[in-house]
């Protein structure tokens, strides 16, 4: 199902989606974490990056294990190449792992800062947790934590695919 669209290797496809949804996701969930005057303004783009964003990054590993397989029954890889290849492909696996963890946490935050205040309870809604300031803490440096764990796999993961594209390995 993904190694090919129209006779072309799907996986230098479908990775330029995730190259251009992951970082949007890893900047809009920042954005919304740590600017709460945002929050009004951003947060159905939060939602859909949660969701887009994830779905490209498996779109992408699927394909391009498809491609791995293919380029091993035509005999067109040698064992240099597939050490390279695997790299890049334990990258693209962490990179999709992460983008999901932060798409969760970010329908979490979402969810949570959507979530009125009962009658007679204050409200800071400079606090993503509707004023519990442990779990607006924690959602925070999740946020943060894991969205620069998933900028740094994204990264890597481009960087190993471009160095074996463009330098011949």
């Amino acid at each position: 199902m993904f190694e090919e669209i129209l006779g072309i290797p799907a996986h230098p496809l479908l990775i330029h989606a995730a190259v251009v949804f992951i970082p949007l996701q890893v900047a809009a969930a920042i954005a919304y974490a740590v600017v709460p005057l945002t929050r009004r303004f951003i947060w159905w783009a939060v939602v859909a990056l949660a969701v887009i964003a994830p779905g490209t990054a498996w779109f992408a590993k699927l394909s391009g294990t498809a491609l791995k397989e293919r380029l091993i029954r035509n005999n067109q890889a040698s064992g240099t190449f597939l050490s390279k290849v695997d790299a890049h492909n334990s990258f693209g696996d962490m990179t999709a792992y992460f983008s999901t963890a932060l798409g969760v946490l970010m329908l979490l935050m979402v969810l949570v800062v959507t979530k009125r205040p009962a009658e007679g309870e204050k409200s800071t809604s400079l606090l993503p947790a509707g004023g519990n300031m442990i779990v607006s803490v924690l959602m925070l440096v999740g946020i943060i934590v894991i969205g620069g764990i998933t900028g740094y796999y994204i990264f890597r993961t481009g960087d190993s695919g471009a160095h074996m594209v463009w330098a011949g390995y």
